[in-house]
């Protein structure tokens, strides 16, 4: 018998049972490689790490489970009809049979995706909990030009400029979006649509350059599957503020390339009349019976289009931006949601041609302000004396108007992520901005504020009214009545009595810390208690040297802690320590550079 000679009937155990191969599933499924990796995204399959790997370290393994799964998909049968019908066309073009070709080519197999939505996301928040990267990627390719050899069509990247339209003009009016911050990557938006939060990237608005060595197959089946994704999310939010969807555009504003704003308009008009659309198709029987012999769906189409444009000109500026007021008046807004409806209220913004307009487009309108640009279609122009804030980006202007104020973009940025309107002395035109902070980053946990971070801070405190400390004190500072009393905030009984009360709470905490200690040192209680009895009067005159005491006990409490530790637990307890020691050296670091700093503009100035 030879050695690795296994019996026809015995059946495999463990890994070998859970797991296959990538060849192999390839071999099992009988299908090409492409085809493998493309079934796999669109039904969420992904390779696993088994604890043993039978095959070797060099292999991708799957979960037989998951490949028995893609073998009932029905999808791979339409995936098997496709490559067979490519093969026909194929070979109708080699044998030069022009006529089977054309006949081919009308009838190709088509698929949809919308079942593999319905299975993958049972419930709308799973969708919405799986849109950062489905947003990102629409935004990624919306912004790419047309390459046929990577087969990036221009259909394609003209439905997911639309789709990110849709997306945006959703959360626009409907004042959802919390955060934004731009980068060298790119600009990033942070939202909150039915409790779930939702971050995506979008790229600046620049000539994209696409490199050649990025596996272009791959990322359009994602795209693939996130447009599907998308147009569904859209549909339900679009119906959940009783609007149609899809949208029907002005088709002026759309060959302007201003979907976002004729998107505005639309859905303005939308919740402003909801009868429209039954009187759009016809108010009479005869009109009814001719746009169903005609055939009508484009004059339904026209038809509503005509009434929009009647009852909201494209020049109106109250038309800009002001979705789903009726839809929204049911709902209580809470003051957070307030906050974002009204902080650009009663502001109109000019955008000049060098700043990125459809990223304030889309910022400003979802805090409440009113926007413009220079350009046909632009809701008013650049002259009108009503506009409190122009947005520019150049050194010099033309001609300046006194009446507004000559802003730098980021203010519009700071602003969103500060809830406030900041000063906009330092953001005029020709100066340097102050650090652009970002609101992904908690300052408190990372342990370092930055100095403008806490000039922010004081500015909201002040727009709530709220007591802060001076510059240089810190919180425990407000406790001290002294202080309180110099600031006018407590009377002098009052500071009196609480400074009496600090002087007993400080008296037993550091008796408290002197116990401790003897205790340590193997002193027995009783001691301990008849020798704070003997010198009160010491313990008030100990200073300096009870502050090092108690540093000492700490450091002596922690290492009798490490020592009754069990050796997994001392590991991670050292890694927590190395963690923090480097926060405190990134800190330190930082520190020092923001000192270098201060020291050059000295020196400059000088």
């Amino acid at each position: 018998m030879p050695k690795h000679y296994r019996p026809p009937g015995k059946k495999k155990e463990g890994n070998a049972a859970r797991y296959m191969t990538r060849s192999q599933a390839v071999k099992h499924l009988q299908v090409t490689l492409p085809v493998f990796r493309r079934l796999c995204i669109l039904k969420g399959v992904f390779p696993r790490e088994p604890k043993k790997k039978v095959k070797g370290n060099h292999h991708t393994y799957y979960h037989v489970k998951d490949i028995m799964f893609l073998k009932h998909e029905p999808l791979l049968e339409k995936l098997r009809d496709i490559w067979a019908y490519e093969k026909k066309v194929k070979k109708a073009l080699s044998k030069k049979n022009r006529d089977l070709a054309e006949r081919l080519l009308t009838r190709k197999p088509t698929y949809t995706l919308d079942r593999l939505i319905r299975e993958r996301y049972p419930s709308f928040i799973d969708a919405l909990r799986d849109l950062d990267d489905c947003l990102t990627m629409v935004h990624l390719f919306a912004a790419l030009p047309a390459i046929e050899r990577e087969k990036i069509e221009v259909k394609r990247i003209h439905n997911c400029r639309r789709l990110g339209h849709e997306w945006q003009a959703y959360i626009s009016q409907t004042h959802k979006l919390q955060k934004t911050f731009i980068s060298v990557k790119g600009i990033y938006y942070q939202a909150e649509v039915e409790g779930q939060k939702i971050t995506w990237l979008t790229p600046h608005a620049l000539q994209q350059v696409v490199p050649e060595d990025v596996d272009y197959n791959v990322m359009l089946t994602f795209l693939e599957f996130y447009e599907t994704l998308l147009a569904f999310v859209n549909f339900k939010l679009y119906h959940s503020i009783n609007v149609k969807y899809p949208p029907i555009l002005d088709p002026r504003l759309e060959a302007l390339a201003e979907e976002l704003y004729a998107l505005s308009r639309y859905l303005d008009a939308s919740s402003k009349a909801p009868a429209l659309e039954p009187q759009a198709v016809g108010s009479s029987g005869t009109e009814q019976s001719e746009a169903q012999q005609k055939g009508a769906t484009l004059e339904e189409s026209e038809l509503r289009l005509a009434q929009l444009q009647h009852q909201l000109p494209s020049n109106e500026p109250g038309a800009l931006m002001h979705l789903v007021q009726n839809a929204s008046a049911e709902d209580e807004d809470d003051d957070e949601t307030m906050m974002r409806k009204t902080l650009f209220k009663n502001m109109k913004f000019f955008l000049s041609r060098e700043v990125p307009r459809e990223s304030l487009l889309f910022v400003i309108p979802a805090f409440g302000g009113l926007v413009s640009w220079e350009g046909e279609g632009a809701p008013f122009i650049e002259s009108d004396q009503t506009i409190t804030h122009q947005i520019v980006d150049r050194p010099t202007q033309g001609r300046r108007f006194l009446s507004r104020e000559y802003v730098q973009p980021q203010w519009v940025y700071d602003c969103i992520n500060a809830r406030i309107i900041i000063p906009v002395d330092e953001y005029l035109v020709g100066k340097v901005p102050p650090p652009h902070l970002s609101p992904f980053v908690d300052n408190e946990a990372e342990g370092y504020i930055p100095e403008y971070a806490e000039t922010v801070r004081r500015l909201q405190a002040a727009a709530r009214k709220e007591v802060l400390p001076m510059p240089g004190v810190g919180k425990e500072d407000l406790d001290d009545p002294q202080n309180l009393l110099v600031e006018g905030i407590v009377s002098r009984t009052k500071a009196i009595e609480a400074s009496e009360n600090k002087k007993k709470m400080s008296m037993h905490q550091k008796q408290y810390h002197d116990e401790l200690k003897m205790e340590l040192e193997g002193a027995q209680y009783s001691s301990v208690l008849s020798l704070n009895k003997q010198k009160p009067s010491e313990e008030v005159e100990a200073g300096e040297e009870s502050i090092l005491d108690l540093q000492q006990v700490a450091d002596d409490a922690a290492n009798m802690s490490k020592v009754v530790m069990s050796r997994r637990k001392r590991r991670l307890y050292e890694a927590m320590q190395i963690g923090r020691e480097r926060k405190r050296s990134h800190i330190d670091r930082l520190k020092e550079r923001k000192k270098k700093l201060d020291e050059a503009k000295k020196s400059n100035q000088n």
